[in-house]
């Protein structure tokens, strides 16, 4: 497992966190954002009627409502990336990463728009009578390049489970195990079966079920944040400062946090804000194709709410919650997962200013610092190391109070570690102490920190479990009409035995492994979309100015 992650590390390093890829990113919702006109600013009021169904036209094909549609596509999207993903994003780039999740949002909104109203004008109705679409089908239709389309197509089927499927059960279990103490087999298992049943009865069943839980989902978790911020609002006006000062400077050492620069910040937050509102990547699309509407822009205007509703509102929560709370900054008790873990030769302590210097460079991959993996023997004797000449980080920061146990925390261990290359040889080894945490974790413990105290936590975990499984629901949805498109109906079936059973593994397996599964395959998704509606920029821009055409002649008539 260890090497399948550096593997996907090495893949990440290329695609997602290269220093390409958010420029290509938010180039092309920059773009169309100025092409267009600021349609997520114009058009913002004109998505809340058509949601709101008072421009619904009698006898418009398609399967669902555009609530329904939009409720869909967002428990597509709301999800762990909205709990996990901006912890995770704060612990890797600091502050500054949430001002560019805000940016990311921004344009999305725009990106968001085209996909859908392209995807929309090219669907089909299949052999069973229901709709599909998505960015296969204009690739497919209108681009004429079906290995384009069969590339997305695959694509998807590996993002329904990197991003919809096993970081989502994988969140649920480790929070429904840290708040309730219950086993991650016992969740995954338990949520599978559920998860089979919703997704046996196809887009009517899905659409019912999104369109009441996301609704609850939302407020639940907002009062839950409110309760936070609300109790921190001393703190409030430094996190927003901090936001949009470390945006442009870094963020500095602060607590146990070691820093992160202008450049690691901006591809974490904008890496993780396309994680988070999917803008871009294509799936979103797929969901929306199913809304009865005989106007593609109408229900690509509808997609415009999404990345407001998932990023500027909820992931804003999120992180102001983590921000004032001042968790991201602390160190807590936690067992050290090994993929997070890193063994430096040397001493290092966080009061030297040359050390923490020396670690910033080296966890944000700059030149210019000394330290060097450690290679050797550790003599450990009832759980704690009595050799010197080395420093454990985990989680990005220096750990402290290490304890070494064999299989259970209370068997302590005695005896000789070998380490390689910074990594512990013995895979029964389990190691535990104080460091930063990351992910859902980091915000549990922030939702602890306002007016419901302890039971700020249960809160985390209900919104995670209902955030989380409706996304999973979601993604069967997407991944189900890839494999249409690919092979047809009788396919669906194995598909979605076997995003089940992906289901359930994923609830015990290694968290970082999943998160960076989960990164590549967004990305490989993601590119063939942008390059398709980029190509597709002149018929969008027509498709939007003869939707208003014919809406003011409507009216013209109507008033008439």
């Amino acid at each position: 497992m260890e090497s399948f992650n550096q593997f996907l590390l090495s893949l990440d390093g290329m695609l997602g966190s290269a220093a390409w890829f958010p420029y290509v990113l938010l180039g092309v919702g920059l773009f169309f954002t100025l092409y267009l006109g600021f349609p997520q600013i114009r058009y913002f009021k004109h998505a809340w009627l058509v949601v709101s169904g008072k421009l619904d036209k009698k006898g418009a094909p398609g399967d669902t409502t555009h609530f329904q549609a939009l409720t869909t596509a967002l428990s597509g999207t709301v999800g762990t990336g909205n709990i996990g993903g901006v912890a995770f994003a704060i612990f890797l780039g600091g502050p500054a990463a949430l001002f560019w999740m805000w940016a990311t949002a921004f344009l999305g909104m725009t990106t968001k728009f085209v996909e859908v109203t392209l995807s929309h004008k090219y669907r089909v109705k299949t052999e069973d009578g229901t709709m599909a679409g998505g960015p296969m089908y204009y690739m497919d239709r209108r681009l004429n390049m079906k290995w384009l389309a069969v590339a997305f197509a695959i694509a998807t089927v590996i993002s329904s489970f990197g991003t919809g499927n096993l970081p989502q059960i994988n969140n649920i279990a480790q929070g429904m195990q840290a708040t309730f103490g219950l086993e991650p087999m016992l969740t995954g298992g338990v949520l599978a079966v559920l998860l089979g049943l919703v997704i046996l009865g196809g887009i009517h069943r899905i659409a019912k079920v999104t369109s009441k839980i996301v609704p609850f989902m939302s407020v639940l978790y907002v009062i839950g944040a409110l309760a936070v911020i609300l109790y921190n609002v001393e703190n409030i006006g430094p996190a927003f400062a901090s936001v949009i000062s470390d945006a442009f400077t870094g963020s500095a050492a602060a607590g146990g946090f070691l820093g992160a620069t202008i450049a690691y910040a901006f591809n974490r937050g904008v890496n993780r804000g396309l994680f988070s509102n999917e803008a871009g990547q294509g799936s979103a699309p797929i969901a929306h194709a199913a809304a009865k509407a005989d106007e593609p822009v109408s229900e690509g205007m509808v997609s415009i709410l999404e990345p407001f509703i998932d990023t500027i509102i909820i992931c804003t929560l999120t992180g102001l919650v983590i921000l004032s709370s001042g968790v991201w900054k602390e160190k807590f008790d936690n067992e050290f997962e090994r993929a997070d873990m890193m063994i430096l030769a040397g001493q290092y302590e966080e009061q030297r200013d040359e050390d923490r210097h020396q670690l910033f460079l080296y966890l944000n991959k700059e030149e210019g610092h000394s330290v060097e993996t450690f290679n050797g023997k550790i003599e450990v004797v009832a759980g704690k190391a009595v050799s010197r000449g080395f420093t454990i980080i985990n989680a990005r920061s220096i750990a402290e109070e290490v304890v070494f146990s064999v299989d259970a925390k209370e068997d302590l261990y005695t005896g000789t570690l070998n380490v390689v290359d910074g990594r512990l040889q013995k895979d029964n080894i389990l190691v535990s102490g104080k460091s930063l945490v990351h992910s859902a974790q980091l915000t549990t413990l922030a939702f602890t920190r306002g007016f419901f105290g302890d039971y700020g936590q249960y809160i985390v975990s209900i919104g995670l479990l209902l955030f989380a499984f409706s996304t999973a629901i979601a993604w069967s949805y997407y991944g189900d009409r890839a494999m249409t498109y690919l092979l047809g109906p009788r396919s669906v079936m194995p598909y979605r035995v076997f995003y089940v059973a992906g289901f359930f593994w994923a609830s015990f397996s290694d968290t970082t492994l999943v998160w960076n599964l989960a990164a590549v395959a967004i990305v490989v998704m993601t590119l063939p979309n942008l390059f398709g509606i980029m190509v597709l920029h002149k018929e969008m821009k027509e498709t939007v100015n003869e939707y208003w055409r014919d809406f003011k002649d409507k009216q013209a008539k109507d008033k008439a």
